[in-house]
């Protein structure tokens, strides 16, 4: 159903716990965590986006790749003084491959507590159907007793 597609997000993981939100660090997009999973006829996707607001949301689907971003804002204003700041703000983007048995064209997504929900039916042809068994032609033999 679904494919990683970022072998070198755990690096990046280890490297930010280990030297921290350096400078260098602020560039490259941040991954979002999330939960994927099947329940029933549809596959579902969670991402964690709390501080988020609905509206700096981007979500896309082409060619079997659906693509969300999403983009924390730092408080702003003259009179903000930081004191602690180990939220991560700033351009965050994942990518996800979908299999071709999942239908793109109707696609669900909503937001709610800081958790972007997206719901992707699994399309008809991957359903699981039973298949009729046909008879031959020929009539069962009689079995006298």
């Amino acid at each position: 159903m679904l494919m990683r597609t970022d072998p070198f997000r755990e690096l990046d993981r280890f490297a930010q716990q280990f030297f921290g939100n350096t400078p260098a660090t602020w560039s490259r997009p941040a991954a979002m965590p999330m939960d994927a999973f099947r329940d029933g006829d549809q596959f579902v996707v969670c991402f964690d986006l709390p501080g988020v607001s609905p509206d700096a949301i981007e979500l896309d689907v082409e060619r079997n790749v659906l693509t969300v971003k999403a983009e924390r804002r730092p408080y702003g204003g003259d009179q903000v003084e930081m004191q602690v700041s180990e939220r991560p703000f700033g351009a965050f983007s994942r990518q996800l491959f979908l299999g071709d048995t999942l239908d793109t064209d109707h696609i669900d997504a909503s937001y709610d507590a800081g958790v972007l929900t997206v719901r992707i039916p699994i399309a008809e042809k991957a359903k699981p159907r039973r298949i009729a068994i046909g008879g031959g032609e020929r009539e069962p033999e009689q079995i006298d007793a």
